[in-house]
């Protein structure tokens, strides 16, 4: 990595406790030149006073604090614009969870694919990734949903729920993230969605996820419910869909006025 490259780390945070402090210093133990935002929608087992602790010790984490708990997508909309609201120019920003089912050692592999490309996605299911800890009905709803996603939507990335992104910070900035309503885990799918749409350039970089090991996982049936409704509107419905990018329609003319 270009020692100039500023690179901000985004986790979400409801109830991490057990996971936090451990995290943040793997992450921080990988890419010690990263600064590391903690979202945390007011955490009733004391996630964000820990992280408030941590943070007047350096200047490699920040705290935004949330009045309550609404939604993954909505934690990551603000994290994001935050983010890109900063002086400090990160010119790269990252997704991760807070549980460490994205291990921070792939940080480096997502980080150095998206010098090269817009954004890249820490994948369970391309070449190389694997899942471990999980039953066989999670894999059958983890695939089934996947397989979903790119048929209804027409989109060609194998791991389309993953939450473990590289984003160059012009996707971001380029994307109108205030107009992203979805606030669950159907951000992540809308998200991709938008990137895609807008002709941005993708790698998927095989991961091995892991499932939690302390903690409570926060997907449930709402989630399911609401992703699955989510793709259909995004696919059906036209206030939901993005518009192509103004950057291709640009380029296309550059090459037809160079071409005469």
């Amino acid at each position: 990595m270009d020692g100039k490259q500023k690179i901000a780390i985004i986790i979400p945070t409801y109830n991490e406790v057990q996971n936090i402090e451990n995290l943040i210093a793997e992450v921080l133990r990988f890419q010690p030149e990263s600064v590391v935002l903690i979202v945390d929608d007011n955490s009733p087992d004391g996630t964000g006073r820990i992280v408030d602790i941590l943070s007047e010790r350096t200047d490699k984490i920040a705290v935004l604090h949330r009045v309550q708990k609404g939604g993954l997508g909505a934690a990551y909309r603000d994290g994001f614009k935050y983010a890109l609201s900063q002086e400090k120019g990160y010119s790269r920003i990252v997704q991760m969870d807070a549980d460490f089912s994205h291990q921070p050692k792939y940080l480096i592999d997502l980080l150095k694919t998206a010098e090269d490309k817009d954004f890249s996605i820490g994948s369970r299911y391309t070449p190389g990734g694997k899942i471990l800890d999980w039953g066989g009905a999670r894999r059958l709803l983890s695939s089934l949903a996947n397989t979903f996603v790119r048929f209804w939507l027409g989109i060609k990335v194998r791991d389309c729920t993953s939450g473990f992104r590289c984003f160059r910070r012009d996707v971001l900035e380029d994307l109108g993230l205030e107009t992203i309503k979805s606030k669950g885990y159907l951000f992540q799918i809308e998200l991709l969605y938008r990137c895609l749409k807008r002709g941005y350039s993708f790698k998927e970089v095989p991961i091995t996820f892991v499932e939690r090991k302390q903690g409570k996982t926060k997907l449930g049936l709402k989630d399911v419910w609401e992703a699955f409704w989510g793709v259909l509107r995004l696919r059906f419905f036209k206030g939901m869909q993005p518009r192509v990018s103004d950057r291709w329609e640009q380029e296309s003319r550059q090459k037809v006025e160079a071409y005469q």
